[in-house]
C-alpha cells in the first residue's frame, strides 16, 4: 500500500506530537474493485458546500447538530403540539450491531447517513430506509476502543468523513462508500481512540480522541479533506514552556497528563474558533498531579486555521472527580443587565449550569447555578468562575472514601442540550439525586494500559430522593428554570432535539421510550416504546414535503452501568434494557 508522509502542520506543539505518537501518515487506498450502479437516490447527490454548511436549508440536517452552534434546533413545523400525538413509524431499519448507539442521522436531499458500534457506515434512503451502501472497516487484531460506539459523520464536497474507533480518520466517497482516503491519527496501541464525529469548518476536518482513562495527552488535529494530510495539532496538556505548563508538576506527567477531546466541538464563523470540551487529567486523582492542570476538564477555544488555543475557561481546577466536561458550549446569545451578551451556556458534569461570555479570543465567566443536587463546591467566584471546593468531598490518593453529588456520571453527561430560539429556552437532560463515591490508589503508567487509579465506593441516592431523571429548561435571558418533568423510575441519558413546531423531543430512558414534550410548558405530548433505550440525538428533516423524525436506538456503555447501580439499590424496580441497534423514523400519519 502506498504511504504518502504529510507535512509538518502549523501548531507550535506538532513537535511533541511526531515525538509522541510517531509520523502521522496519510494513506490511499487500494485500486477499487468495478464499482456496482449507483442508486438513483445517490447519483442526483448534492455536494455539500461551505456556504451550505454556514446556512443549511431546513429541511436537511448537514451536521449532527444541525448548525454550527450547537443548538439542536430545527425550524421545521408541519410536526407541532397539535398534531403530534398522530406520530407513527413510517420505517425501521436494524444495524445488526449490539452496544450503544449514539450516532446523530445527518441528512442531505433525502440520504441519511449513519455510524453504528464495529466500525460501520451506512447510506439510507431516508423516505423508506433502504439501503444504497454499506462500509465496514476491519478493526486490527488486538485493538483498543474501551467505549465501541461512534457519534456519527461529517459531511463535505461530495465525501463523508468518519472517524474509525482505532483512531483512523477514514474519507468515503458519499455517492459509493468506497474510501478515498485514510490517515492514522494517533497510536492505538498506546491507548487513544476514537469515537466522536468530525467537525468540518474553514476548510479543515477536526477531530479529537478518546483515551483519558489510559494516559492519553489529549488533543484536537485538523487534516485536509482533499487528501487527508495533517494541517495541525493542538495538544490540551500543554508541554515544558508552552502557555498554561505552570499548571502541571515538573517532570514528564504532561505526556499522559490526559484532557481527551471525545465530543464534537461548536464552531463560530465570525471569529473562527472552534469551541472543544476537554475530560478528566491522568491519573484521575488530582493530588498525583498537583495544580490547576490546565486544560483539563476545560473549553478551550481554537483558531480553525492555525489550531492556536485563544481562550480557555477551566470548570473543575485539579479535576478529581471523573468529571469530564467535553460537551462543547452552545454559542446563543443572551442579555444581562440590559446588553446583549455573545455568549457560550454549558451544562457542565459536575453539576453547574454556565453562562460565559465568547469573544475574538478570552471566555469570560458571566454566572453559574446548580441545576441538581451539588455537595462539591462550597461556592462560586462571582468574578472568575472558580470553584470553592469543600476538602471533605474531594478525593485523594490512599485517603478515606469520599461521596460527593453528583456522581461520577454527572449532573450531565454527555448527551447535548438543545436551544430553541422562539421560546429563549435551552433544554437539558439531567440526572439529580444521584451521587457517588470514590479514593484514589496509587498507579503507574503502561502504554495502553489503564491509568485512572481509582476505586469506586458504588452509587447512593440523596436523602428524600423521590426521582432521578429530568429533563430541565430554562429561559437563558433570565438564567432561571421555567419547567422540569421527572422520571421518578428512569435514569436520562437523552440527547435533545427542538423544533419551530414548540416541540422537545428526547429518549435517555430506561423504558424505552422516545417523548415530545410541549417546549413551552413542558407537558409530555407524545411517547413511543423502542426496541432499546435511546441515547443518540433525534434529528428531523423533510422529503418531498413531508417531516420526518429520526433516532437511533441501542442502549448499553454508561447508561446500562448508571441504571444497573439503581438495580442493585432497588432491586425488581429497574428492568435491564435489551441492546440492539435499530434506527426508527416517524411521520404524522
Amino acid at each position: 500500500m502506498k504511504k504518502t508522509v504529510i507535512g509538518i502542520g502549523l501548531a507550535a506543539s506538532l513537535t511533541a506530537a511526531t515525538a509522541l505518537l510517531g509520523v502521522v501518515r496519510a494513506q490511499q487506498p487500494p485500486p477499487a474493485a468495478p464499482l456496482a450502479v449507483v442508486p438513483p437516490l445517490l447519483q442526483k447527490y448534492a455536494p455539500v458546500t461551505a456556504q451550505r454548511l454556514l446556512k443549511p436549508e431546513a429541511e436537511n440536517w448537514l451536521m449532527i447538530r444541525g448548525t454550527y452552534d450547537g443548538w439542536g434546533y430545527s425550524p421545521l413545523k408541519q410536526i407541532t403540539t397539535a398534531n403530534v400525538g398522530k406520530l407513527r413509524q413510517v420505517w425501521k431499519f436494524e444495524t445488526g450491531e449490539m452496544k450503544t448507539h449514539q450516532a446523530a442521522p445527518v441528512v442531505n436531499n433525502g440520504v441519511m447517513f449513519i455510524t453504528t458500534p464495529n466500525n460501520q457506515v451506512l447510506a439510507l434512503n431516508a423516505k423508506n430506509g433502504t439501503v444504497l451502501w454499506k462500509y465496514q472497516r476491519p478493526r486490527p487484531a488486538g485493538a483498543t476502543v474501551l467505549h465501541d460506539t461512534n457519534r456519527g459523520v461529517a459531511l463535505f464536497g461530495d465525501k463523508v468523513f468518519w472517524a474509525a474507533g482505532e483512531q483512523v480518520l477514514v474519507a468515503l466517497d458519499a455517492r459509493t462508500g468506497k474510501e478515498v482516503w485514510t490517515a492514522k491519527v494517533a497510536e492505538n496501541s498506546s491507548g487513544y481512540y476514537a469515537n466522536l464525529a468530525p467537525l468540518v469548518a474553514n476548510g479543515s476536518v477536526m477531530v479529537g480522541t478518546s483515551g483519558g482513562e489510559l494516559g492519553v495527552r489529549g488533543f484536537v488535529a485538523a487534516f485536509d479533506p482533499n487528501t487527508g494530510a495533517e494541517k495541525w495539532r493542538t495538544y490540551t496538556v500543554p508541554a515544558p514552556g508552552e502557555p498554561g505548563s505552570e499548571t502541571w508538576p515538573k517532570g514528564d506527567q504532561w505526556k499522559t497528563g490526559g484532557a481527551p477531546v471525545w465530543v464534537t466541538g461548536n464552531y463560530d464563523p465570525e471569529t473562527n474558533l472552534a469551541y472543544w470540551g476537554t475530560g478528566n487529567g491522568g491519573p484521575w486523582m488530582g493530588d498525583q498531579r498537583p495544580g490547576d492542570n490546565l486544560y483539563v476538564a476545560s473549553t478551550i477555544a481554537v483558531d480553525a486555521t492555525t489550531g492556536r488555543i485563544k481562550g480557555h475557561f477551566q470548570y473543575n481546577p485539579n479535576e478529581s472527580w471523573d468529571w469530564d466536561e467535553v460537551s462543547p458550549p452552545i454559542l446563543v446569545d443572551f442579555q444581562r443587565g440590559g446588553r446583549t451578551v455573545k455568549g457560550l451556556v454549558n451544562i457542565a458534569r459536575n453539576g453547574y449550569l454556565y453562562f460565559l461570555e465568547r469573544t475574538s479570543g478570552e471566555i469570560k465567566f458571566r454566572d453559574a447555578k446548580p441545576y441538581v443536587r451539588q455537595t462539591v463546591f462550597r461556592s462560586i467566584d462571582p468574578v472568575t468562575g472558580r470553584p470553592d471546593v469543600d476538602p471533605n468531598a474531594k478525593p485523594t490518593t490512599g485517603g478515606p472514601m469520599r461521596t460527593f453529588c453528583p456522581s461520577a456520571h454527572g449532573g450531565k453527561n454527555w448527551p447535548p442540550a438543545a436551544f430553541n430560539p422562539q421560546t429563549r429556552m435551552i433544554y437539558l437532560p439531567a440526572n439529580n439525586n444521584m451521587c457517588g463515591a470514590m479514593t484514589g490508589v496509587p498507579v503507574t503508567y503502561t502504554a495502553g494500559r489503564g491509568y485512572s487509579g481509582v476505586q469506586y465506593g458504588g452509587n447512593t441516592v440523596a436523602p428524600g430522593a423521590d426521582h432521578f431523571g429530568e429533563v430541565q429548561a430554562w429561559n437563558v435571558d433570565t438564567g432561571q428554570r421555567v419547567w422540569m418533568h421527572p422520571y421518578p423510575k428512569n435514569i436520562n441519558w437523552g440527547s435533545m432535539l427542538t423544533t419551530a413546531g414548540n416541540l422537545v423531543f428526547s429518549g435517555g430512558t430506561g423504558d424505552k421510550k422516545m417523548h415530545a414534550f410541549d417546549a413551552t410548558t413542558g407537558k409530555l405530548l407524545w411517547e413511543v416504546e423502542t426496541n432499546s433505550g435511546i441515547v443518540a440525538p433525534p434529528t428531523t428533516f423533510m422529503v418531498d414535503g413531508k417531516q420526518y423524525l429520526a433516532v437511533h436506538s441501542g442502549w448499553g456503555g454508561d447508561p446500562r452501568g448508571m441504571q444497573a447501580g439503581l438495580n442493585r439499590m432497588f432491586p425488581g424496580e429497574f428492568p435491564e434494557v435489551p441492546e440492539g441497534g435499530a434506527v426508527w423514523v416517524f411521520a404524522v400519519e
